[in-house]
């Protein structure tokens, strides 16, 4: 929906840096607020409360949101398939879920590490996460709005703080490092999330649901396979070769953010763009004239009917 709204690219990446920065909010209250309400008043009063929330905010969203009002167009989206195909996408996709793979594997492992190695109290295995979410803040808002000034595929997702959170000897050592990783994911996260809107206009349909069904399911899927191994990984190489191990894999992946720096665009893609943007799709056709695209019918020359 805010990549059919907000069509220029500044716009858009400004626009979903905010829309990520509610997830990294909620990231943010979630564990004090929980831990607060389970202490306090009840283990059931967190659930209550988060949902009479979900129930306001769905109503506020029936009332308020009204995309079909903005997007007049019925066109017909890219095929699924066809966008699992397009290189430029799967690159951009797999960036998402390795970054926030890091982040996921931290969630099952860092506790019990702090527990055998720091014999953490258990209010502390909660607080280790706030310097990541306070950093995926800071990181979703200055990067959604500086992604299109700093170039496509600038963005690296490797997240050197996973190198340095086995060095951590205290809670305070963990500050940095994972200040750091989540100040990485923010970033690219709120980089890549307009890339793929970016993508679609490029190369496919404008239609903005398919491939954002595709970063969903990438997000999802670091989510997923990071808690699910990170505990049996754990068991045969330790926490320390763990993080090493998603270093290596971050820095490893990185370069081919490189081809997101100027992903070409398709033929059909050219014509259209020339028409509305000459100027800013030049870049793209430098290969071929643009002569090749005219904007007009056979009508170049007014003394050519003559």
């Amino acid at each position: 929906m805010l990549a059919s709204v907000y069509t220029d690219n500044h716009e858009r990446g400004r626009a979903m840096g905010i829309a990520l920065g509610g997830l990294a909010l909620g990231l943010l209250v979630g564990a004090p607020f929980g831990s607060v309400m389970y202490e306090f008043v009840g283990k059931s009063s967190p659930f209550l409360i988060l949902a009479f929330l979900a129930l306001l905010d769905g109503a506020l969203q029936l009332c308020i949101l009204w995309p079909s009002k903005v997007s007049s167009e019925n066109a017909m989206g890219t095929p699924l398939l066809t966008l699992l195909k397009d290189p430029y996408i799967l690159v951009a996709a797999g960036s998402i879920c390795l970054a926030n793979m890091g982040v996921a594997i931290l969630e099952p492992t860092l506790p019990i590490w702090m527990m055998q190695t720091m014999c953490s109290p258990e209010w502390q295995l909660g607080l280790a996460f706030l310097p990541a979410s306070v950093a995926y803040l800071i990181g979703t808002n200055l990067f959604g709005v500086l992604a299109n000034k700093m170039g496509r595929g600038t963005m690296r997702n490797s997240s050197f703080g996973s190198f340095q959170v086995p060095l951590a000897h205290n809670i305070f050592g963990l500050i940095g490092p994972n200040a750091g990783l989540g100040f990485a994911i923010g970033m690219v996260d709120s980089s890549l999330m307009p890339i793929m809107g970016y993508l679609v206009d490029l190369r496919h349909t404008s239609v903005y649901g398919s491939v954002y069904a595709i970063a969903d399911v990438a997000f999802c899927i670091g989510f997923a396979i990071g808690p699910s191994t990170g505990g049996a990984v754990v068991q045969v190489i330790g926490f320390p070769w763990l993080m090493v191990v998603i270093g290596v894999i971050n820095i490893i992946y990185a370069p081919l953010c490189c081809f997101l720096q100027n992903p070409p665009a398709k033929e059909e893609k050219l014509a259209i763009l020339s028409q509305e943007c000459p100027m800013e799709t030049q870049m793209y056709a430098s290969r071929k004239p643009t002569k090749e695209f005219p904007l007009g019918d056979n009508s170049d020359d007014p003394g050519s009917e003559e």
